[in-house]
């Protein structure tokens, strides 16, 4: 993310440790208000650093979709699925992904980027399943029975629509909106 806009907190009960996260697209960074002005400079760096290298984990981009939808397609599909294209939208309200099977497609909700690895295998393999079936009749679902987590990530999904306020359609893909962004750092100091 490389965020410029920065703000540091400090504070007196804060002793050992140093705190980051994202918020409202700003890095705050909390730190012990005894630590220098060089010390705040340091640990500002690392954290945003490290802030940088989680969003980047959490937020693959197309091209490591591609790579993860070839590699999910060969574990749980037998390398059937071969999308055309797999890329991020951020235009989709409506559903968490989409494929158009005729041509190969598939787009993925900017609004999984972050959940957990799970949640995305979920939706990434659930679209490359309609390169094989359409639709979500029984020879759907059967394609995802070799994934173990299928109901845990749609039970994820559900919890992030409800909290949301938003009703589910019939198959489960609908998109939430203002999903939290957040990344969150804690690492204690040396002293």
């Amino acid at each position: 993310m490389g965020s410029t806009d920065i703000e540091v907190r400090r504070s007196r009960r804060r002793r050992r440790t140093v705190s980051a996260y994202r918020e409202n697209g700003r890095t705050i960074v909390l730190i012990p208000a005894r630590f220098t002005r060089a010390e705040e400079r340091q640990w500002v760096a690392t954290m945003v650093d490290k802030l940088d290298k989680g969003d980047q984990r959490r937020r693959p981009s197309d091209s490591q979709l591609s790579k993860r939808a070839a590699e999910l397609s060969q574990r749980h599909l037998g390398g059937l699925a071969k999308p055309s294209s797999i890329r991020w939208v951020t235009n989709q309200h409506s559903r968490w992904g989409s494929c158009t099977p005729s041509d190969g497609t598939i787009r993925i909700s900017a609004r999984v980027k972050g959940m957990p690895p799970y949640v995305l295998d979920y939706v990434i393999l659930h679209e490359l399943a309609h390169l094989l079936a359409p639709g979500h009749g029984p020879d759907f679902w059967r394609l995802l029975t070799s994934y173990k987590s299928t109901e845990r990530a749609r039970g994820y999904l559900e919890g992030v629509a409800a909290t949301a306020g938003l009703d589910l359609s019939e198959d489960g893909d609908e998109v939430v909106e203002g999903a939290p962004e957040q990344a969150a750092l804690d690492i204690e100091t040396s002293d």
